[in-house]
């Protein structure tokens, strides 16, 4: 019995050091980590930042954890995740300058779910390659030969839901230019009631990404997840039938991008399955449809509100029409000389920049700003810590286009498409579509606002609380 007590009491001591020694390894690691809380158990402090955008003070939720640590990296759990938060120019260009190295794009899993990815799938060489071939079909030299059709889609949008009209509420119709071009550009679907069809589903997609991560029915998420298989069943649809007209001769392997992706094979000679194909546009849609409309109805606030801001895009915007024959299209070298409107654009953007902000997660374990940072922590950055900051812009309240001119702001500091390898890769279709919005819009109206103080709030992206109605006065002519 007493060896029996001693082994026993060695094996309890034993274990007793070991917890010792773990709790004590954990405090010390956690020590190291940078400062902040995790807030309640799955939900985190998701409610205080969804809250601050809604309160329409999104960069608030920020900048008060900034101010309490004193530092420009903090913790958090945000969408059922721990998160580490990287602000400030440093943030960004780290963790630009790093992707692939030591860290790498990351999504919640409400994201995953709602577009039917895994983490393990996403990286595969086949998704790989699919982006590569998305990136090379929206660069601009790919992007120029649209240009024609995206005027004829804008004229033929203004000419029936603007023209005519006293009043309107932008954001809903902004979303509807948006989605009425993606349509036309990634699958040339000009059918109304299909394009109906996938546009009503689609407004509960981005509200259920940026969530509580709940899966229950009448949550935001569970919403999501039944309006994003609706529309892929629905695209492999229109995939399927593409399959057959281009087999027939019916289609074109280049008349738009879902014939380049049915059409292209990769190195090894191997095509994109239905399912991938469907989950890319699926992408696209959404990518082109809510963050595109966001920043065009934010240019229709600012210029109601700044009428010397509307007199130069109006001015030079009214030079390229009048450069025009009847019926002469807009093309690329008309794009180039809307030199002042994309500053005024990108002004905007600055403001109110439409992304809630991107994730990553770590690769392996580094160090950042004196705090260890492990494999596998999920770590996000927003823009707006940066956008209206003074040290980057001065009096960032002031609505200054110039901010844009030469050679622009400091590197990293304004950041609405990200930076990186993984910048944004519809930057280019975002400009195009923004500028001849712009075009067609001030060419034939001025308006002023019917609420002067509406707020913008932001639920998953910037937009107006009440839509933005405005009266429109069209020019004379």
């Amino acid at each position: 019995m007493t060896m029996e007590f001693l082994y026993a009491s060695l094996l309890g001591f034993f274990l007793l050091l070991v917890i010792y020694l773990f709790y004590n390894h954990k405090s010390s690691e956690n020590a190291s980590l940078p400062p902040g809380k995790t807030g309640f158990p799955v939900i985190g402090e998701t409610l205080e930042f969804l809250y601050a955008g809604w309160k329409g003070h999104s960069e608030k939720f920020i900048s008060d954890r900034i101010a309490k640590y004193s530092s420009n990296v903090f913790k958090t759990s945000l969408f059922g995740s721990p998160f580490v938060v990287f602000c400030g120019v440093n943030g960004h260009r780290f963790l630009f300058s790093n992707e692939n190295k030591l860290v790498r794009v990351w999504f919640p899993r409400s994201i995953h779910t709602i577009f039917l990815q895994s983490t393990e799938t996403f990286s595969t060489e086949e998704a790989i390659n699919g982006r590569k071939l998305i990136r090379n079909l929206i660069k601009p030299v790919g992007l120029q030969s649209h240009i024609g059709l995206m005027d004829t889609v804008a004229h033929c949008y203004f000419a029936t839901y603007w023209e005519n009209k006293d009043m309107v509420l932008v954001f809903p119709l902004a979303k509807h230019y948006t989605f009425l071009l993606a349509c036309r550009l990634l699958m040339s679907v000009e059918d109304p009631n299909l394009v109906a069809i996938l546009e009503k589903p689609l407004g509960f997609v981005l509200k259920g990404a940026f969530s509580v991560p709940i899966d229950l029915p009448g949550t935001p998420l569970n919403r999501a997840i039944k309006a994003s298989s609706f529309i892929q069943k629905e695209l492999l649809v229109i995939i399927r039938q593409r399959k057959i007209d281009l087999a027939k001769g019916m289609a074109s392997p280049t008349q738009d991008i879902l014939s380049h992706l049915l059409s292209t094979s990769d190195d090894n000679g191997n095509f994109m399955q239905e399912a991938d194909i469907a989950n890319k546009i699926f992408g696209l849609l959404v990518g082109s449809h809510d963050n595109i409309a966001s920043v065009c109805t934010s240019i229709v606030k600012y210029l109601a509100e700044l009428p010397e801001v509307y007199q130069g895009v109006f001015q030079e915007q009214l030079g390229i029409a009048k450069s025009k024959a009847p019926g002469e299209l807009l093309n690329w070298e008309d794009i180039q000389k809307m030199k002042y409107s994309w500053n005024v654009a990108c002004e905007v953007m600055r403001l109110e920049s439409p992304s809630p902000g991107t994730f990553r997660e770590a690769l392996t374990d580094f160090t950042y700003n004196g705090f260890s940072i492990p494999k596998g922590c999920k770590i996000y950055w927003n823009a707006r810590s940066t956008h209206r900051n003074h040290e980057f812009f001065p009096e960032p309240q002031k609505f200054d286009p110039s901010r844009f001119e030469g050679s622009g702001p400091p590197p990293y500091a304004y950041a609405p498409f990200g930076g990186g390898p993984r910048m944004c890769p519809g930057k280019e279709l975002a400009r195009l579509e923004i500028l001849v919005f712009m075009h067609h819009l001030v060419k034939r109206f001025r308006w002023e606002k019917l609420i002067p103080g509406e707020k913008t709030v932001y639920i998953s992206l910037a937009n107006p609380e009440k839509g933005l109605p405005i009266r429109l006065f069209p020019h004379e002519t």
